[in-house]
């Protein structure tokens, strides 16, 4: 208990006592701090009860989320070995007529300009915190791997099929976000939001070496461009080395 009380105090995170474990009513806890003298009570128990700050950006949402974090990934946070860093997923994906586009399939490998995770997962010792999501269209010169990576991307404003599709996510063996409609991407009017950006109100954690299902279903295909193109980004803070 002293040497995780130690950790405790030196953390850098606001929300530590879920991170750690600890509870306020904890017996094992509550024994420890009647031994301690007032001033080092204070400070752990100040630590512990610094919980539901108020948002700045991506990583106080992820502190919220300590306590749904895998075990080892919450024991290499406090140790060190593990700390918050912005961070993004991103596949590319070709329409190529189909109405159920999956973004993140078991049979992609991490390339350069396609995709940046393989096997449709995050790897061990990774967790994603998902703050937002970009979804944007281009059309290619053909759908050759080398015409697919230099595809200008934009909004789906002009593309009725993909603006009027829906987006669903999984993971975790948890629906994250269910049948919304692609007309949120629609940001062309926004001066204070990135092309296809959508905030998330609810974010939504995705663990490590779990199945990512990212699918866009489309109610039709006619009039869209056999060579269209989707960009798929989940982006908020992860567990990086």
């Amino acid at each position: 208990m002293n040497e995780t009380i130690n950790q405790l105090l030196k953390t850098e995170y606001s929300n530590a006592g879920e991170l750690f474990g600890l509870g306020e009513t904890s017996p094992e806890l509550m024994g420890y701090l009647s031994s301690l003298d007032a001033v080092t009570r204070g400070r752990v128990l100040s630590k512990i009860q610094k919980k539901n700050i108020p948002s700045q950006g991506s990583r106080a949402e992820m502190e919220k989320f300590f306590s749904e974090l895998p075990s080892h990934i919450r024991e290499q946070l406090a140790s060190g070995k593990l700390r918050l860093a912005d961070h993004m997923i991103y596949s590319i994906k070709p329409v190529n007529g189909a109405k159920t586009v999956k973004i993140f399939e078991s049979q992609d490998v991490k390339e350069i300009g396609l995709r940046n995770i393989s096997n449709a997962k995050l790897p061990k010792n990774m967790a994603l915190l998902v703050s937002g999501v970009y979804l944007l269209q281009g059309v290619a010169a053909s759908l050759a791997i080398d015409d697919v990576k230099q595809t200008t991307f934009n909004t789906l404003n002009a593309v009725g099929p993909l603006a009027n599709g829906e987006i669903k996510l999984k993971a975790n063996k948890k629906q994250l976000i269910s049948d919304i409609s692609n007309r949120i991407f629609i940001t062309d009017d926004f001066n204070l939001r990135h092309r296809g950006y959508y905030k998330l109100d609810n974010p939504r954690l995705i663990h490590d070496d779990v199945e990512i299902e990212f699918e866009v279903e489309l109610g039709t295909v006619t009039g869209l461009n056999p060579n269209t193109v989707l960009y798929v980004a989940l982006e908020g803070t992860a567990t990086i080395p």
